[in-house]
């Protein structure tokens, strides 16, 4: 990441938004052609694609390095990578979570949570996306430090979701505005809208959610042939419970879409749909790559709009979030 950042030294930033449990840098890379910055009146529009909040779910982690390299070559040779870049900045993260993915290279491939220590010495890790401040709940899962899907005692316990929050925080209070979040997770083949936590209330923009998920899932299906389903996270979650999750409060997804308002926010289940599962082989890192490469590049796309439904310079919906108007301004 140190070389692209030399390599690209007009659009790309690297960062580190804090250390994991282990001490490990959780890095971050900005790209975006900020040339026109004073026309922007400080504020710039943000994306941003995290991977590898859980361990052994690798395929995340290599699809955000694959994304982000093959963006920031994109620039200034594909005309709608070059004009989304202008008018957005994409943060890429691509391992939320590095100790327990350092775990899962040394000790255990399967391991899912952080490594963090538990009220429980022989019970370590915290599921970091169940530990985010959003409708927080203490289901069985929650309470249980051996469960795979413990998010802990209480909101925001794991610290490299503490760092995340802190840093999304930070940033929309120096001028940053999250409009879209692509959290990649395995395995399903699954794109997933909030909210996470109940399927008895629908975010505002529910129509729009969905209209852009099945967007994106017909952007893959038309570069590999490969079908995404498109639900509400907490169907989702719950007709894919098998890899390990379940419909509670917590993610990733809904406190970035009701905290932050990043209306646009989107946990997408990468390959396969069961015949590896968590253990996809190599060969399938740059064709999952590409697929989800069309899938982002839709989603610019989409928000530059060029696909009939928003446009930015209409992009007051009428919709709110709790006390403010959310927007693409």
């Amino acid at each position: 990441m140190a070389l692209m950042e030399s390599m690209f030294p007009s659009i790309a930033k690297m960062g580190i938004i804090g250390d994991s449990f282990e001490g490990r840098p959780i890095h971050s890379f900005r790209i975006g052609d900020r040339s026109d910055e004073n026309a922007n009146n400080g504020t710039r529009k943000t994306i941003l694609v995290t991977g590898g909040l859980h361990g052994r779910e690798w395929i995340s982690t290599s699809t955000v390095t694959y994304l982000l390299w093959s963006i920031i070559t994109a620039y200034g040779k594909e005309s709608m990578v070059t004009k989304l870049l202008k008018h957005f900045d994409i943060v890429f993260i691509p391992v939320l979570n590095p100790d327990g993915y350092d775990y899962t290279w040394k000790t255990d491939r399967l391991w899912r949570k952080s490594r963090q220590q538990t009220k429980v010495s022989w019970c370590r890790g915290f599921d970091l996306d169940q530990a985010f401040g959003f409708v927080w709940d203490q289901t069985k899962s929650q309470v249980d430090p051996c469960s795979e899907s413990y998010g802990g005692d209480e909101p925001f316990q794991a610290v490299e979701a503490t760092r995340l929050a802190d840093w999304g925080r930070n940033q929309t209070e120096n001028g940053v505005k999250f409009i879209g979040y692509l959290d990649l997770h395995s395995y399903s083949q699954q794109i997933l809208f909030p909210y996470t936590f109940t399927c008895d209330e629908d975010p505002p923009n529910r129509e729009n959610l969905e209209e852009l998920g099945v967007g994106l899932a017909k952007a893959i299906r038309l570069s590999s042939g490969n079908f995404y389903t498109v639900s509400s996270a907490c169907e989702g979650t719950v007709a894919g419970k098998d890899t390990g999750s379940e419909a509670t409060g917590g993610s990733a997804i809904d406190w970035f879409y009701h905290e932050l308002h990043s209306r646009y926010s989107y946990q997408v289940k990468l390959r396969d749909t069961g015949s590896y599962g968590f253990l996809l082989p190599r060969s399938h890192i740059i064709p999952t790559g590409e697929e989800m490469l069309n899938a982002l590049k839709y989603f610019g796309d989409f928000l530059l709009g060029n696909n009939g439904i928003e446009s930015i310079s209409k992009a007051n919906d009428r919709t709110s979030h709790d006390k403010g108007r959310v927007d693409l301004k």
